[in-house]
């Protein structure tokens, strides 16, 4: 299941004893300030998180694949994402005691179109 800025919000209100308004105001800030940042093309280091990085892509030729047709592909910025060593770690130490399972928790359909359980 994916966390959500609503989760995020919820965690602070618990664990440090913002109010809501507070804690939804703090989270918002945070990532207005970091899509601010991006998009003026900064790099953004958070410690023993990971990089965010913008990176500049040139126009290339490229191939319509329906119709075998050479079109440009126009120039671009691409953002990356880099996890520190630190988060690296921590999630390849979480494989040891919690195995991560692909599509885990999604239902999943029978020939006839019902749900498995």
């Amino acid at each position: 299941m994916a966390m959500t800025k609503a989760d995020i919000v919820e965690t602070l209100y618990e664990k440090v004893g913002f109010s809501k308004k507070e804690a939804a105001d703090l989270v918002e800030l945070v990532f207005d300030t970091i899509k601010e940042r991006l998009s003026h093309g900064d790099k953004i280091k958070i410690s023993g998180f990971g990089n965010f990085v913008i990176r500049e892509k040139k126009p290339r030729m490229g191939r319509n694949p329906q119709t075998g047709d050479t079109i440009e592909i126009s120039a671009r910025r691409v953002l990356t994402f880099r996890p520190s060593q630190v988060l690296r770690a921590e999630v390849n130490g979480s494989l040891e005691t919690k195995p991560i399972i692909p599509n885990a928790g999604r239902r999943h359909k029978k020939s006839d179109g019902s749900d498995e359980d």
